[in-house]
């Protein structure tokens, strides 16, 4: 139904307009949880400004059954959350018009579908269950299974295959960078521990149990796990464990029949562990750290812990006592856990790179909006150079990390997984240490543009003050900033000095050829004297310096003694590589000068 101001103005019931779409409020007025005398003081008014001073935009969503119709020849003029937004840097730049080196057709349709579908699927739900601390009903997290979402979540891989997956894409088409929109858009949603119910356990838990157990185990659970129909988590951490794994004390022995391991310990602070039907365990077995698929049995006992960070996704102390689980739910072999838990773990702090990112966008969308609407004394915030300022410290930090993450997701996509494990490690703690950091900032900025209202868990700072208070449980998981910063570097030495200690290995081994030659054929036909005397009057020799000849002589009296033993690496590894070819050199001449002169 169509109506003119004057109709609004002159109706006997409590019409208001909001951005051009009539409400009656009449009957609601009485419900209204500010008061009705507010709605009465805007009876036949205009209360767009307002309404979204107050309320975000999902609050007309949820009362659209009050709508009665429109302003005649009025077109709405609020941006509504559909499809991809065109708020200013609300997206990464390839959906703002932006050419891009790593995305393509594909990619561009499939976020657009995918959010569509998410939102269709879950919002309803996860707008309740996130406020009850609930996590993702069956029904739902069985669509998610059905859709191939639940498979997206851990990668490309032949695991894709059974499943029409939602978004368009075909399982043999489907990337990292296809994974990762998947990942912005759960973020998207604004509901993190509803999200981290279905997600966190599945990303970290299933890769394990995909890459490194028995075909049955494969066979019987992973399928399970996929399609919705069984819920997993990681099981590491301990009240005396955390980042430093090796330390953990939950112990398995094998039964006296040697069919069973048998289990004690506690876990603590393992997401998804409350309602989890599967438990990827470390523990230590009689040939050291290990991993065990262990099954929700008798003994398993989980009780949830209240944290700040994720009250839906079931974050549990996990006990064993005297857990039966067969020997054939050993994931690897004994002793491999520590290398078996590290496989994931540059996905894993990838994965928290890719939610920070998109939940700091989220706030900066959000941030941008307010300002727009918001006045103070008499003209929007964003008319405020301060504020502005703001936008463009939160602008510049995101799109910087955007960057960074879609060259790392560039380089999951072309290098083979070995190279990967060897040369990603590094960037990608450091990534995550910078990604948390940034949060830590642009959470600020956000509230201080949003005042009161972010430290408000409800109305328009819902999403900043939800940032805000579980920003730890971004920097904490997957390794904290402080070992995430020392990894990054750590590895960055490793890598500065990689082609030279692959150089000096490469010589050493030359080294103790040359020296064992000298030693056990030359010698034996030689004076050591004659060989040092060449030495002391070569040509070549005086090219090198005192130190580089005194540590050759000083290995060739040690071979002398030791003859059947190699030349230990710390006695040249202070040495460069060109110093070792020098030596090499050196040795060479003084031998052959040696055999010429004595016409052996």
């Amino acid at each position: 139904m169509e109506f003119n101001r004057e109709q609004v103005k002159g109706s006997d019931k409590t019409l208001l307009v909001i951005d051009s779409v009539v409400y009656d409020v009449t009957s609601f007025a009485e419900f209204h949880p500010g008061g009705q005398q507010i709605l009465l003081d805007l009876k036949g008014k205009d209360a767009t400004e307002q309404f979204y001073g107050l309320h975000r935009q999902e609050v007309l969503e949820k009362y659209k059954k009050l709508r009665v119709g429109t302003i005649k020849g009025e077109q709405p003029k609020i941006l509504k959350n559909e499809g991809i937004s065109k708020v200013p840097y609300a997206e990464p730049s390839f959906w703002q018009g932006f050419h891009s080196a790593y995305y393509n057709g594909s990619h561009k349709q499939f976020r657009v579908k995918i959010r569509q579908w998410l939102h269709d699927t879950l919002d309803e739900e996860g707008h309740q269950f996130e406020e009850a601390g609930e996590p993702c009903s069956k029904e739902n997290q069985m669509k998610l299974g059905s859709a191939g979402v639940l498979a997206m979540l851990i990668g490309p891989g032949p695991h894709l295959k059974p499943f029409n997956l939602v978004g368009g894409v075909k399982p043999e088409q489907f990337d990292y960078f296809h994974e990762m929109i998947l990942h912005e858009e759960l973020c998207n949603l604004g509901y993190y521990s509803y999200k981290d119910s279905f997600e966190a356990g599945l990303v970290i838990g299933l890769p394990p149990v995909l890459h490194f157990a028995t075909k049955d185990i494969k066979d019987n659970v992973v399928p399970l796990i996929l399609a919705g129909k069984k819920r997993i988590c990681l099981a590491i951490t301990e009240p005396g464990a955390g980042s430093d794994v090796a330390n953990v004390q939950t112990n398995a022995v094998l039964s006296p029949d040697g069919k069973h391991y048998i289990v004690n310990g506690v876990k603590k602070w393992i997401t998804g562990g409350y309602d989890a039907d599967y438990f990827t365990t470390a523990v230590k077995t009689p040939n050291g750290f290990s991993v065990l698929l262990i099954e929700r049995t008798e003994g398993v006992d989980t009780k949830r812990i209240k944290t700040v960070y994720a009250p839906s996704a079931g974050t549990s102390l996990v006990v064993f006592e005297n857990v039966k689980v067969p020997v054939g739910n050993l994931i690897g072999k004994e002793g491999q856990g520590f290398q078996i838990i590290m496989h994931n773990f540059n996905h894993e702090r990838w994965y928290i790179c890719s939610m920070a990112i998109s939940a700091a966008r989220l706030i900066t969308q959000e941030s941008f909006k307010w300002a727009n609407q918001r006045k103070v004394f008499g003209k929007k915030l964003l008319e405020q150079a301060v504020i502005r300022f703001k936008l463009a410290n939160m602008i510049s930090q995101i799109e910087g990390l955007q960057n960074w993450i879609e060259n790392l997701t560039h380089q999951m996509n072309t290098m083979p997984p070995k190279e990967q494990a060897l040369k990603l490690g590094g960037p990608t703690a450091l990534l995550k240490y910078r990604c948390t950091r940034a949060v830590w900032d642009i959470v600020d900025d956000a509230c201080q543009i949003f005042g009161g209202r972010a430290i408000t868990k409800t109305g328009m700072g819902r999403l900043v003050e939800q940032l805000y208070r579980i920003k730890k449980g971004l920097s904490i998981p997957g390794g904290s900033e402080e070992i995430m910063a020392d990894l990054a570097i750590r590895q960055a030495m490793v890598f500065m000095f990689t082609s030279e200690a692959v150089s000096k290995r490469k010589t050493l081994r030359r080294l103790n050829q040359i020296v064992s030659w000298i030693v056990n054929d030359v010698l034996q036909r030689s004076k050591w004297c004659d060989i040092l005397s060449i030495h002391d009057s070569c040509q070549e020799c005086r090219r090198v310096t005192r130190q580089q000849q005194d540590t050759l002589l000083v290995l060739l009296d040690w071979k002398v003694v030791c003859p059947s033993s190699e030349i230990p690496k710390h006695n040249l590894w202070h040495l460069s590589s060109d110093l070792f070819v020098s030596v090499l050199e050196c040795i060479k001449v003084c031998v052959v000068a040696c055999l010429i002169e004595l016409h052996v």
